[in-house]
């Protein structure tokens, strides 16, 4: 873990209600619920385009939640719409996959990838596309390895909200991302972070794996107000290419 503090859980969402969805058992179970994220117009239950439905489970994993990164990088995927319609979009670490939905839903074709020995991470992503209605392919990629699965992507867009959480797997997914990006010319990495003490070896290890910020943003300054008064943190939006 970083040594900075944990980042705040995730926010209350505007629309929460308990999921039915038939898994677990016990005390987790009990603690599983539908989050509804709504996107374009007022981004309200009134006045939207769509919405994407999340299942989270806050007593499980950190895959198994939306947080903040996330939020603030859908919202960027939908202002941007145009440009991820008709793109191949791969989502690192994706967890609730809230992002790769929203890249899915404006008509990007989507893989979502997280970590494969996290069983209850990968069904969760399963059974949040069978929600939504949307066809995701779904990948287990471990950064920093090269199994047969990673050699086939070759994404024009790569996501990742708060990625850079531990510190020991900064290297690891800097490796993946140069791959990814090498194999896609023009390729970009977008990505969602919190600002915390490992600001410093970001950037080290870009200049490392060969990258360059091409755009960074505050996270807030593109988010609808109903939606940002709900969040916390020091979020930074990045832009990363190959350094050429």
């Amino acid at each position: 873990m970083d040594d900075a503090a944990s980042p705040p859980r995730p926010p209350s969402a505007a629309h929460r209600s308990p999921a039915a969805t038939g898994g677990g058992g016990g005390g987790s179970s009990s603690m599983t619920t539908i989050s509804r994220h709504f996107f374009g117009g007022a981004s309200s239950d009134e006045d939207h385009e769509f919405y994407v439905d999340i299942i989270e489970n806050m007593q499980e994993d950190y895959g198994m939640f939306v947080w903040p990164c996330s939020i603030i990088l859908a919202e960027y995927v939908w202002q941007q719409r145009l440009r991820f319609s008709g793109s191949t979009v791969v989502e690192l670490g994706a967890g609730t996959s809230l992002p790769g939905l929203v890249a899915a839903k404006v008509g990007a074709n989507v893989v979502l990838t997280d970590k494969s020995e996290d069983k209850e991470v990968m069904k969760n992503m399963r059974s949040i596309c069978n929600l939504n209605k949307v066809n995701c392919k779904i990948l287990g990629i471990t950064w920093g390895e090269w199994d047969d699965p990673i050699f086939d992507l070759n994404p024009s867009i790569v996501l990742g909200a708060d990625v850079f959480y531990d510190s020991t797997d900064f290297d690891d997914l800097f490796a993946t991302v140069a791959f990814l990006l090498q194999s896609s010319p023009g390729a970009v990495f977008i990505t969602t972070y919190q600002n915390r003490s490992g600001h410093h070896l970001i950037e080290f290890l870009m200049v490392k794996w060969g990258l360059k910020c091409s755009k960074i943003l505050d996270g807030f300054s593109f988010m609808p107000l109903c939606k940002a008064s709900s969040l916390q943190g020091n979020i930074q939006l990045v832009e990363i290419e190959l350094d050429t």
